[in-house]
């Protein structure tokens, strides 16, 4: 195991992970909070119609899945202010529309091939120098941010009226919170897969919930499940020669798992 640390495309595949790792639970954890979990699957569907666009026009997919995600994701705050539809039900529309096109594209694409197997469930192999380089600037940039706007947020996504009478524009947080997330499924999917990487927003999330615990110590938790997660996850999937996003996601489910048993 030691040995294969020695190769690039292992280094890169740790160190985007614990990029992401560290990332995805601070989208997550607003997400959850105001029940808007379905918001990272959503998100992922889209994307995957954004590599299959980018396939077709030999555009660089991560920057196809980005536009049409974040302006998916646009769209669908935009609908929700306006009450068009209920929240749940604006995700499924658009989750729906979002594989549909996939489907679509793919068709077009004349199916399936190793490089949309990749970005559908991920590769450890798959992360470039250039993926890396992205996948840090996106880490700090949203980690900055994040540290600053934490306390705002959480505000919001309890009470966004509350929010409003204490001086905050629940609106700008909301979009930020959703391009935030639209961008981190497509730059991140190289890891885990385009149809994995909501998960990681999510699962741990739900086990540091299941902790019982106070906001701050809830993130903290979820920070150190998604770590271990992701460190655990490359590693199994390094020794059996399985697909990274698969081992990383049971690892997290099996952490979830665990985390019952201290909730009840």
């Amino acid at each position: 195991m030691l040995e294969l640390l020695e190769y690039g495309f292992v280094q890169r595949a740790f160190m985007a992970g614990a990029i992401l790792a560290l990332l995805a639970p601070l989208i997550g954890y607003f997400l959850v909070v105001r029940r808007y979990s379905l918001l990272a699957d959503c998100l992922a569907h889209v994307s995957l119609a954004g590599v299959a666009l980018g396939l077709i026009t030999q555009i660089n997919p991560v920057f196809t899945a980005m536009g049409v995600s974040s302006s998916t994701a646009l769209l669908i705050e935009k609908l929700r202010q306006k009450n068009k539809l209920l929240g749940e039900s604006l995700l499924a529309l658009f989750l729906w529309a979002g594989l549909a096109g996939a489907v679509v594209l793919i068709s077009l694409n004349q199916g399936f091939n190793i490089d949309l197997f990749s970005f559908l469930f991920g590769s450890i192999t798959a992360v470039t120098p250039e993926d890396l380089q992205l996948i840090a600037l996106l880490g700090l940039s949203l980690g900055v941010l994040f540290a600053l706007f934490a306390k705002r947020l959480f505000l919001i996504a309890l009470d966004e009226d509350l929010a409003l009478v204490s001086g905050l524009n629940p609106s700008l947080y909301n979009y930020f919170l959703i391009l935030a997330a639209s961008i981190t499924v497509s730059v991140t999917m190289r890891i885990v897969g385009v149809m994995l990487v909501g998960a990681m927003m999510v699962i741990p999330v739900l086990t540091a919930l299941n902790l019982k615990v106070g906001f701050r110590q809830t993130l903290l938790w979820a920070l150190f499940f998604s770590c271990a997660s992701m460190t655990l996850g490359l590693c199994l999937s390094l020794v059996f020669d399985i697909v990274s996003g698969g081992a990383i996601i049971l690892t997290a489910l099996s952490f979830y798992l665990l985390s019952l048993t201290k909730r009840g």
